[in-house]
């Protein structure tokens, strides 16, 4: 017998409409949301905060029109209910559980998402890790294989290292025989950690020119394929440290979207370089579904055996999504930030 289902949840909210971490509370009078063509309506154990939830809080980060007002893309939990619709992908019942990644909304007690993006929770994982891993894995994926084009023996290099899409990015480029994995962070304990996930080596931005480091590591060679999070004050490093015939792939702009300065852009005929800028929560379900294809085929075993990890820093109550924020704020995390529906 399928569970009852609310006309009203709990779910996060933004004193109007947006503001920092203070302007978030619980707003108990939530409607649920109606599954339509492909949803399903999902009660979420957990859900899984990413730097986008941050930049949409206060307004600046560009939600597809059909996404929900309410924060946050990837959740675990239970299916609650399925319509009765051809468009249903097939091998889904009420009281599966699951994983998944949404355009919005995951920052609640219920969330309507299609099935084309759900995942079988495995037994082996947790409700929280499995919270952590749609979002920055599928990214991650995207970012390495479909836009960078990575091919074993290739080296890569990903900002932000102890980022959880660069700590998801680290693992699968070991695993499918990186030549080398290059990492910059913040500070020597980011770079071990790094390193223990697989990274070959890291550098201190805080401390040096990584991109003089990083020529000197590769012998003036460069790095193959660079995932750069950071946009306009890496630009003309990442022109230096790339290699030739190599590739940038851009997801965000944390040190500022306009170059300042002369560039030299000769480099990327003289390197036949190539730069890219990607974004996933704007692309369409059917780009999204092969992702979670992917993710399905060739990561999923891995997390069950034990290769992937996917480290948890801390794990708040929905009800402390204040403090949650503020802690990814501070820069100071080595994995994910998880909220348990409380």
């Amino acid at each position: 017998m399928a569970p009852s289902i609310p006309k009203t949840m709990r779910a996060v909210d933004i004193h109007n409409g947006k503001g920092d971490a203070s302007a978030l509370y619980i707003n108990s009078e939530t409607p649920v949301p109606t599954p339509t063509g492909s949803q399903a309506l999902v009660k979420i154990h957990s859900f899984g905060l990413n730097r986008m939830d941050l930049l949409q809080r206060e307004g600046q980060y560009p939600v597809p029109p059909s996404a929900p007002s309410t924060l946050g893309v990837e959740f675990s939990g239970t299916i609650a209910s399925l319509p009765d619709s051809p468009a249903v992908e097939h091998g889904w019942s009420v009281g599966d559980e699951v994983f998944g990644l949404a355009y919005g909304g995951a920052y609640a007690e219920y969330i309507a998402v299609s099935t084309h993006m759900l995942i079988h929770k495995p037994g082996e994982l947790s409700w929280e890790v499995c919270a952590g891993i749609p979002e920055t894995w599928i990214t991650a994926t995207q970012a390495l294989f479909l836009i960078g084009e990575f091919k074993q023996g290739q080296s890569v290099l990903w900002h932000a290292g102890a980022s959880s899409v660069s700590i998801a990015g680290i693992q699968l480029a070991r695993e499918e025989g990186a030549g080398a994995i290059y990492v910059t962070a913040s500070s020597e304990e980011k770079i071990s950690f790094c390193e223990e996930l697989g990274a070959t080596r890291g550098f201190n931005y805080k401390e040096g020119d990584w991109s003089k480091e990083l020529l000197d590591a590769t012998d003036g060679k460069g790095v193959d394929l660079i995932v750069d999070f950071v946009g306009a004050s890496y630009f003309n490093q990442n022109l230096d440290a790339v290699a030739k015939d190599g590739r940038i792939v851009n997801l965000g702009f944390l040190g500022g979207n306009v170059v300042k300065g002369d560039v030299d852009i000769g480099r990327f005929l003289r390197k036949r370089c190539r730069f890219e800028g990607s974004s996933l929560r704007s692309r369409d379900e059917e780009y999204q579904g092969k992702l979670r294809d992917q993710l399905v085929e060739h990561a999923l075993p891995r997390f069950k055996d034990g290769r992937f990890k996917v480290p948890v820093e801390k794990v708040f109550k929905m009800s402390e999504i204040k403090e949650a924020h503020e802690l990814m704020e501070s820069n100071k995390t080595k994995g994910k930030l998880i909220c348990r529906v409380d």
